[in-house]
């Protein structure tokens, strides 16, 4: 696993992706270049050399690769194939060839996660797909880890040892061992995706072009990112009119400029992440590393946990505080199931588990400020532990 990803996304993401990979390489750090959203092949037009899904050398230190939908969706069902095989004889169906296979829809999404777990790099740099494709992609491992858990719960699988004595005894129906092994294979599967995604090396890199980004647009994907706890790191503005341009004796030139420097400068305000600029022309890779980093490092991610406050003492109240910058109260969805949260913003939802102590609390309110969502929980007398006078403390 890398000690270092960044997810590059948004439009102009092969440019940047390719132009951080060289400044990360040198800097003496062993770096891959993944193309995992590059479908008319960009990269290989900037590079000049065709990708393949075996990594190769392309400088120093620095080696480049594609992701594979093809090969990567035949050999996810050739790992499954064998723990499948008794399901598929038990109802007579017949296995597909590996020419038959073609790629199924979210692919896409599973061949990017099982490249992030297998890239053996210091840095490992991706050419990512665009930001809701991303974000979804990035929850995947999440989601699917939850639905396991409800499907085939450990304590199933605790219980094989059991299971002649429980169909004797009980009648009661336990899945057959291949499926057990599957759910096994699979939970390490998703583990280890979740392990690269969650890595405090992991962060994303949004690019955005000078003219048209939508600052609307920009929040809301933050926000998404946020959700999901990614952490962003930079945003990254491409094919922005040199400075000099506002003092063109062009009127036209000039006054572009100067909408472009004022939406910049607003775009900074917006986030609390470098704002990194690169003019153009953009002449060669080299020029835009050197241009967006210079000699420093590659900006890092800041991080930005959710915290639970502890208001015991003054307010009787247990605060949790989710950081959702770029969040807007219109889009705010929040519902408590059980010993979960749903939280939806817009078109981007999760759901969370409690911390253990506002499993015994009920809601009692919620407030959105400065990108801050703070949920207030009243501890429940029936389930909280209670002092020596009696009251919930």
């Amino acid at each position: 696993m890398a000690s270092r990803t960044i997810l590059v996304t948004g439009d102009g993401s092969p440019l940047v992706a390719a132009a951080t990979a060289l400044h990360a390489a040198g800097q003496g750090r062993r770096t891959l270049l993944l193309a995992a959203d590059d479908p008319h092949r960009t990269l290989d037009t900037v590079l000049g050399v065709r990708l393949t899904e075996q990594p190769a050398p392309y400088a120093d230190g620095l080696t480049v690769a594609r992701v594979d939908e093809q090969a990567a969706f035949r050999g996810a069902l050739g790992e499954l194939g064998g723990r499948l095989g008794p399901a598929l004889d038990l109802i007579g169906a017949t296995p597909l060839d590996p020419e038959e296979l073609t790629p199924l829809p979210g692919t896409r999404q599973l061949a990017l996660l099982r490249a992030l777990r297998a890239a053996d790099a210091h840095v490992l740099v991706v050419a990512a797909p665009h930001p809701a494709e991303l974000i979804a992609a990035l929850a995947l491992p999440e989601q699917l880890d939850r639905y396991l858990a409800r499907l085939l719960p450990e304590q199933r699988q605790a219980a094989r040892a059991l299971r002649p004595l429980l169909a004797a005894v009980a009648g009661v129906p336990m899945p057959a061992d291949w499926l057990f092994e599957a759910r096994t294979w699979a939970a390490a599967a998703l583990a280890e995706a979740r392990s690269v995604i969650e890595a405090p090396g992991t962060s994303v890199r949004l690019v955005v072009d000078a003219e048209t980004h939508s600052p609307d647009e920009l929040r809301r994907i933050r926000s998404g990112l946020a959700l999901h706890g990614h952490r962003l790191d930079s945003v990254i503005v491409h094919r922005a009119l040199p400075a000099m341009a506002v003092d063109s004796p062009d009127p036209w030139l000039a006054a572009l400029a100067a909408r472009q420097r004022e939406r910049l400068a607003e775009l900074a305000g917006h986030f609390d992440v470098p704002v990194l600029t690169c003019r153009q022309p953009e002449a060669t890779l080299e020029g835009m590393a050197a241009e967006l980093y210079g000699d420093g490092a590659q900006p890092v991610p800041r991080e930005t946990p959710w915290r639970v406050e502890d208001r015991l003492a003054e307010d009787g109240l247990l605060v949790w505080h989710l950081a959702l910058p770029g969040a807007d109260r219109a889009d705010l969805e929040l519902v408590r199931r059980g010993d979960e949260l749903v939280v939806g913003i817009g078109a981007y939802r999760r759901i969370v588990l409690l911390p253990s102590a506002l499993r015994r609390c009920t809601v009692s309110g919620a407030g959105l400020a400065d990108g801050v969502l703070s949920v207030r929980f009243a501890p429940d007398p029936a389930l909280w532990p209670r002092g020596s006078g009696g009251d919930v403390r």
